[in-house]
């Protein structure tokens, strides 16, 4: 795939040509089918590796010590595993036939891609907010978010989507885009791999606090960089879109820190601001509150069709993402 070393020349071969054209059509299948949902999806064995290590590795760690100790072992072993069984896979499907190495790469960064199963999930409480009772409603909620949301009403319902549809834009799409284009697809796999390690275990906890401390900053740094792209992905699909793409850029600036994670609050404060809402504030986790700054001005209240905008504003985004690495890409082998 798509390797830094593979641009230090102004020539553009055949294979890179079809490393383009394999991101498009991964990213193509992406909008029209959405994830693929089935018991062997590369995510979810990633999953199950680290719930099979982390219980192997628990019973021989008696203290916080032990499991930080663990936790590093895991993430190493989790996150250089995927990367060598990624990149193992592709270049022994290319000693066949470069044809299944290129299938096999289109089906994996579809299924590392997640920006149609994100979009269907912010459908789906859209049309329940319309049509279902809102305890239904309410359901469907937790499935996508980690708040309790037995009481929330359909203001709260809706910020909570809005919210879910900004921040997982970066870790869904523009981070594992970022990732794939600089090193290819064992890359991207291997930063999926760091994203799920931090889902599962990355909590502040008594339970994974220590054994989960490794995943946790590794996930900060690998986000970083593509947190703070999009901020400019945002605000361009906002000006494409006519929405206030000046006080995206300007929300996005002034709220990218009210969050505790140094990533989350970027992309969240720039929908925010295109938008014209609030984002942020207490909510309940686990029958415990949690207070939380706000994110944006309360300049409109919150109504569902703002989840149809976030929806349209993080396609946008997306795709504009999409174009950039691919622009800067060739702008790399054509002109240095």
């Amino acid at each position: 795939m798509l390797l830094l070393e593979d641009i230090t020349t102004n020539t553009f071969s055949d294979g890179e040509m079809m490393s383009l054209i394999t991101i498009w059509l991964a990213a193509i299948t992406d909008i029209f089918w959405g994830d693929p949902n089935y018991r062997y999806h590369p995510v979810r064995i990633i999953g199950n590796a680290i719930t099979f290590i982390e219980k192997k590795l628990r019973k021989h760690c008696l203290n916080d010590r032990a499991l930080k100790i663990a936790g590093i072992f895991l993430t190493i072993l989790i996150v250089l595993g995927t990367y060598l069984a990624i990149h193992f896979l592709i270049a022994i499907a290319n000693q066949y036939s470069n044809l299944l190495a290129t299938f096999i790469s289109i089906f994996l960064i579809y299924s590392f891609l997640a920006l149609q199963s994100l979009v269907d999930a912010a459908n789906g409480i859209y049309h329940s907010l319309k049509n279902d009772p809102i305890e239904q409603t309410r359901h469907k909620l937790a499935m996508i978010v980690g708040r309790d949301t037995q009481q929330l009403n359909e203001q709260q319902i809706t910020k909570a989507t809005v919210e879910t549809v900004a921040e997982n834009s970066v870790d869904g799409v523009i981070a594992p885009l970022f990732f794939l284009f600089i090193g290819g697809v064992p890359l991207m796999a291997a930063y999926k791999a760091i994203n799920t390690l931090d889902s599962m275990v990355g909590y502040q906890n008594s339970h994974y606090k220590a054994i989960g401390w490794c995943s946790a900053k590794l996930d900060d740094i690998a986000n970083y960089i593509p947190a703070r792209l999009s901020l400019l992905f945002i605000t361009a699909s906002a000006i494409l879109l006519k929405l206030d793409y000046k006080n995206a850029w300007k929300i996005g600036r002034r709220d990218c820190y009210q969050h505790k994670s140094p990533n989350s609050a970027w992309s969240e404060a720039t929908v925010s601001g295109a938008l014209n809402i609030q984002l942020g504030g207490g909510n309940y986790y686990h029958g415990i509150y949690v207070d939380k700054p706000t994110i944006g001005d309360d300049i409109h209240p919150i109504n569902i069709n703002h989840i149809k905008q976030t929806n349209h504003l993080i396609y946008g985004a997306c795709a504009i993402a999409l174009v950039s690495f691919t622009l800067i890409f060739l702008i790399f082998k054509f002109v240095f």
